[in-house]
């Protein structure tokens, strides 16, 4: 079964494969649930790691509706990482109301070209997620990352292998799984699971909060205040 670990450092991604990890999903930010990676860190993980490397293309941050500039960047970072010499990218679009949006989905899947795409686990606030499945199928997603619509894939071990032996693409199982409930994974014939495998090094308190909790915001994004900025910038 292969073990793809996500990681936000290239410390954490030289543990990963030392540590006997098959493939990375490498990103920025693990707090915000994982951005896109500096061009520095894609770089040197490619340089320094001899398995996989998979690259989490996501602009920001917070919900997975993007505008139109935003859904050019992903394009653009798409074509980045594929310049560096990844082995796949991991990333997905949906409507405001959490339905899969089709065409900006298919738009970075076509940029990956060659390129082996993961729609990742924003299928998880998809409400339809079986037609969602059909769907990512047709367009040509080759791994769907997901913990079943539970925040904790084990609790969605059934639905998982339901959808893993019907659905022709790879449920690549994530969300939860450690040390002590992989094996169920292995038993229900996955070939493949996901996981972050992270501990915490707190060094204590800090003198100066930089307020980074404040923009911790899942169902929505953070964006300048047009009118806050005018207000500062008129008043001489």
């Amino acid at each position: 079964m292969i073990v793809e670990i996500c990681v936000d450092s290239i410390d954490s991604a030289l543990i990963a494969e030392k540590s006997g990890a098959h493939r990375i999903e490498l990103c920025s930010a693990l707090a915000l649930g994982g951005i896109t990676p500096s061009w520095g860190l894609i770089e040197k993980a490619v340089q320094k790691l001899s398995i996989g490397i998979h690259v989490l293309i996501r602009p920001r941050g917070g919900d997975f509706t993007y505008s139109k500039s935003e859904i050019d960047l992903m394009v653009a970072d798409i074509e980045m990482a594929k310049t560096l010499g990844v082995q796949g990218i991991v990333s997905g679009v949906l409507h405001e109301n959490h339905t899969l949006d089709i065409e900006n989905t298919t738009r970075l899947i076509k940029a990956c070209e060659d390129l082996p795409f993961t729609f990742h686990r924003a299928f998880d606030w998809i409400p339809n997620k079986e037609e969602a499945l059909g769907q990512l199928v047709d367009l040509g997603a080759q791994r769907i990352l997901t913990s079943g619509g539970c925040t904790k894939a084990i609790d969605a071990l059934e639905t998982l292998t339901t959808w893993n032996r019907n659905y022709n693409t790879t449920i690549l199982p994530g969300g939860g799984i450690n040390s002590s409930n992989y094996k169920a994974f292995k038993t229900a014939g996955f070939e493949e699971i996901h996981l972050s495998a992270t501990k915490i090094i707190d060094k204590g308190e800090v003198e100066i909060p930089m307020n980074a909790l404040k923009y911790l915001i899942e169902n929505g994004h953070i964006l300048c205040d047009s009118k806050e900025i005018s207000t500062i910038c008129k008043g001489g």
